[in-house]
């Protein structure tokens, strides 16, 4: 059972939130190609090692934090919420 630390619940079981992606800066929508989505869509870099992402808590309080997880172990610490 892999738990995720919510900032506002506490550490709860992975299966009440939804994994929203990688943090860091969008395409701007109203001047990005096609090609710019693709990449910034399918194309991640998979570091072997700590990744910030952002995740929903679906299941608890319904609010949006980013957190960094290991990718090798799982590990998990919490990097602060945002709403």
């Amino acid at each position: 059972m892999m738990l995720l630390p919510c900032p506002w619940c506490g550490p709860r079981n992975a299966s009440e939130f939804r994994y929203v992606g990688e943090t860091g800066p969008r395409p701007d929508p109203t001047t990005a190609t096609p090609e710019q989505w693709r990449r910034h869509l399918y194309f991640h870099a998979n570091p072997r090692g700590w990744v910030r992402e952002s995740w929903y808590h679906r299941a608890g309080c319904r609010r949006y934090f980013a957190a960094e997880r290991h990718t090798a172990t799982n590990e998990v610490r919490s990097s602060g919420g945002h709403s």
